[in-house]
């Protein structure tokens, strides 16, 4: 039997923004058209202390498509010189069950992750949205910023972290973009203000204030995807309409999981964001409404994200072929 893997150098060198936002805005689609098939996420604990892995599987057979995601954070990884965070992603052959191709997905789940905010802020955030501002300046925040500014003319970007010297650090390599890219030394500074916001943290209690959030803001919490994980106040979502990637996933493991649980917004109310981008859905009805895009990650992104890169690698014969 064959097997394509994909190393992660070959990934970097040949996935871009553009294809996960395609191959993304594709995924979310087919959710929300009832096409895939998300299976439940697995989360399970693993050898040190506050380390972890997740399987996250699907099938979205009018494309071809079947496989799983296996991601994994071990902290003590940075102290051995290798990436606390772990992602490959395996397509299986839609005829046999075997395996097809090997992704190493960590890269492109950073791409995957912030496609998933830029189609969210397409579809929803006003046209003229300007200012953003992001909570989180950690791996995967910097891609936000980036994925959203290929959607909206940023003219400003506030960052806020709890390690200002990261949070600076970041605001540095973002010098390329076109937009003012500052450290906000509060919460709240990064928040107030803004046309877009976007959470990017681990936290597990509240990082936003609902009386920061004004009219006409979108906000993507993108962090949530555990239970007890938690980003933004929940009395926000009394205030807004509310979207996510999969509703049945957003009330156990994502952002929504809390106003849920306290009575602040009922589970028919989400709407997929999938049926935004197929017209299902008109998304914002007016400048002043406030919209909420949860975030917990669907395994048709991966897999969707996956199979772009396999057929760009065959494409520019970068793809390595083995025995299995």
């Amino acid at each position: 039997m064959k097997l394509l893997v994909i190393p992660e150098n070959v990934v970097r060198s040949i996935a871009t923004p553009e294809l996960a936002f395609a191959a993304v805005r594709d995924a979310l689609v087919s959710v929300a058209s009832g096409s895939a098939t998300i299976l439940p996420v697995v989360l399970a604990p693993a050898g040190e202390p506050g380390a972890g892995f997740g399987i996250k599987s699907a099938t979205h057979l009018d494309a071809g498509l079947l496989g799983l995601k296996v991601g994994s954070y071990f902290p003590g990884n940075e102290a051995r010189g290798i990436p606390n965070h772990g992602s490959t992603t395996m397509l299986l052959d839609a005829e046999t069950g075997l395996p097809r191709a090997l992704v190493s997905a960590g890269y492109l789940n950073g791409l995957r992750t912030a496609a998933a905010n830029a189609v969210a802020v397409d579809c929803l955030s006003r046209d003229d949205a300007r200012v953003l501002g992001v909570i989180g300046a950690g791996h995967q925040a910097e891609f936000e910023v980036r994925a959203v500014a290929a959607v909206r003319r940023l003219e400003r970007v506030k960052v806020w972290s709890r390690n200002a010297d990261r949070a600076a650090a970041m605001c540095e390599r973002l010098r390329d973009l076109p937009a003012r890219v500052d450290v906000a030394t509060e919460r709240r500074g990064a928040v107030e203000g803004c046309d877009l916001v976007t959470t990017v943290t681990a936290a597990s209690e509240a990082m936003v204030d609902a009386s920061w959030v004004a009219p006409g803001t979108h906000v993507s919490a993108m962090g949530a995807d555990a239970g007890g994980k938690q980003e933004l106040d929940p009395q926000l979502m009394e205030r807004a309409s509310c979207f996510a990637d999969l509703p049945e996933q957003a009330v156990r493991i994502g952002e929504f999981q809390h106003a849920v649980t306290r009575g602040l917004l009922a589970s028919e109310d989400i709407t997929p964001i999938g049926n935004v981008v197929r017209g299902a859905h008109p998304g914002r009805r007016d400048v002043g409404e406030i919209t909420v895009f949860d975030s917990s990650g669907i395994a048709t992104q991966d897999l969707h994200v996956a199979e772009a890169v396999v057929a760009a690698a065959i494409d520019a014969g970068v793809a390595t072929e083995i025995e299995f």
